[in-house]
């Protein structure tokens, strides 16, 4: 089942909800891309995302093993960078949505987070 809209070839970006997220990375249908910033992933990220900040992104870091030739779901703390995130990898052909309301909302449906250090949060 693919979840991203086709059209002239190029990338398209929209917005997922924390649960759809989920499942559609959790069965390999995507890749969970977390473009927040090196002391937000080490406070606590989602099972299986890979990390990319988005101050690298739009700088022309190239993306991570595993990621390159497969859709994106990016994922921030509120849902602006990822959606910024996404509008990015869409104009460059890459098919990727964000998730809408970022680890905050996908701590709050009390889905996965792993990596929470004494203090850190998630969102």
């Amino acid at each position: 089942m693919f979840f991203f809209r086709r059209g002239s070839g190029r990338g398209t970006s929209g917005r997922l909800t924390p649960h759809q997220a989920h499942r559609r990375t959790r069965s390999g249908e995507a890749v969970l891309l977390d473009v927040r910033e090196i002391s937000e992933w080490k406070a606590g990220h989602a099972p299986d995302a890979v990390h990319l900040p988005l101050s690298r992104l739009l700088t022309g870091a190239e993306l991570p093993v595993g990621v390159a030739g497969r859709p994106v779901v990016a994922i921030c703390r509120s849902g602006n960078r990822s959606q910024q995130a996404a509008k990015h990898l869409a104009a460059k052909g890459i098919e990727a949505v964000d998730v809408r309301g970022g680890m905050t909302a996908w701590t709050q449906a009390g889905l996965p987070v792993v990596g929470v250090g004494k203090g850190g949060s998630a969102a």
